[in-house]
């Protein structure tokens, strides 16, 4: 019986059975409708949920929401957030300095999830880049504005996830 198998397998390799097979399967799809998306015209549908460029958020009153409890900076597990603090004459504290190196961010969430006042967020933004290292090191400024320009969507998004909290 052992040498029947041999017999067998080695007259499959001698017919090229395995390329057979594949050249089979690339004709069942080489006259189907195409998938393909074309980038910059066309784009995928995309979840709420979905984590990409980090933004900081405010009040609607213009103020930053993050309060420099630290929180998003331990949780990190890749140590991206950098986080320094002061107190203000109305003795509450605020950042001076926060910064996200996305170079090192593993997209996690846990910054987000983190946050007690909402004010770190990661947002629809997945086509961003940087040419050198500095570029994508993300500075309080930068966060601010990218919280700014895109709060519409933000906040929609936030609404809608809110029944998964």
């Amino acid at each position: 019986m052992n040498i029947l198998k041999i017999i067998a397998r080695t007259l499959k390799s001698l017919s090229l059975y395995e390329l057979i097979i594949g050249l089979g399967l690339t004709g069942r799809y080489f006259f189907s409708r195409k998938i393909t998306i074309q980038y910059p015209e066309e784009t995928t549908p995309q979840s709420p949920r979905f984590r990409g460029l980090h933004a900081l958020r405010r009040y609607p009153n213009g103020e930053e929401r993050c309060i420099a409890c630290k929180l998003c900076e331990a949780v990190c597990p890749a140590m991206a957030i950098t986080i320094e603090s002061e107190l203000r004459e109305d003795n509450t504290r605020r950042t001076t300095r926060y910064d996200i190196d996305l170079t090192k961010c593993i997209f996690c969430g846990f910054c987000e999830e983190s946050c007690p006042v909402d004010s770190i967020v990661e947002t629809r933004i997945f086509d961003y880049h940087g040419e050198e290292r500095g570029d994508l090191l993300y500075t309080k400024e930068m966060l601010l504005d990218v919280g700014d320009k895109y709060e519409d969507q933000i906040a929609k998004d936030r609404s809608e996830e809110a029944k998964y909290r």
